[in-house]
């Protein structure tokens, strides 16, 4: 099934998408999603509506160097366990919305990545339990300013510029994440082209570890780290990332603007 969140009447909404129609739901909250969808009659028509990102996540955790070819393209070890940073929540854009660069003179780069939405309060999940605190999955870029995460020697401010983490366009949750294909293109050029299979560390390890460091709740979002292959955007591109089973989440790139 794939949950939209969707701006209605001025308000966000969840709904149902099915084909080419939104169907909304009763339910206002995130949490109620995850205990009975209720349905209202309302339909509207997909593309006259405007998608908002599929959750306004409380934490944004992020997995850094989790597939071995991107490690190797950075120039850093394998690392033993998960790698990972916070990024601002404030970060987040939906599909269709645009990526501000924080400037021209450094060197910003696109990231494709699976996103884990969780479902339910997790605190030191067993990986063998970790679907069951899984609401579903949906696309990410993870935008980092190159030259100010070597810089700083962490990664918080390089990725957490407004605008530098859409999503969308909506959450999956009947999806097995083990192995799909992920993709991203660059104006039409295809950059990167990998498996999720190829991870280091698989999803539910992901999620077993974080839960035991901090309780994730619903509505958190885990991103899972990105392939090899990543390039630095201009203004005037277009960024399309495209996950198995998923959908395609696409975003232009801006000028910094006053």
């Amino acid at each position: 099934m794939r949950i939209a969140r969707v701006l209605h009447e001025g308000n966000p909404r969840f709904a149902i998408v099915e084909n080419e129609e939104l169907q909304l739901l009763e339910n206002t909250r995130f949490e109620s999603l995850t205990e009975d969808l209720k349905l209202t009659t309302t339909r509207l028509p997909l593309q006259d509506t405007k998608l908002l990102a599929p959750v306004a996540p409380g934490k944004l955790v992020c997995v850094g160097l989790n597939y071995k070819l991107h490690a190797e393209e950075s120039g850093v070890p394998v690392p033993d366990e998960p790698m990972i940073f916070m990024c601002s929540t404030e970060a987040v854009i939906a599909d269709g919305e645009e990526i501000e660069l924080d400037c021209l003179d450094k060197r910003i780069d696109f990231e494709a990545e699976i996103a884990i939405v969780i479902g339910r309060t997790a605190r030191r999940v067993k990986k063998e339990q970790a679907a069951d605190y899984i609401f579903g999955y949906t696309c990410a870029n993870d935008v980092s300013n190159r030259d100010l995460q070597r810089k700083d020697g962490q990664f918080t401010r390089a990725k957490s510029f407004d605008t530098y983490k859409p999503l969308g366009p909506w959450i999956e949750t009947e999806l097995d994440p083990c192995d799909l294909a992920i993709q991203l293109w660059q104006n039409g050029e295809l950059k990167q082209s990998s498996r999720t299979s190829d991870m280091i560390f698989p999803i539910d390890e992901i999620v077993q570890f974080i839960s035991s460091i901090m309780t994730l709740k619903p509505g958190d979002v885990i991103i899972t780290g990105t392939p090899s292959g990543v390039s630095p955007m201009a203004p005037g591109d277009r960024i399309e990332i495209e996950i198995e089973g998923i959908g395609r989440l696409t975003n232009t790139v801006i000028a910094p603007t006053a």
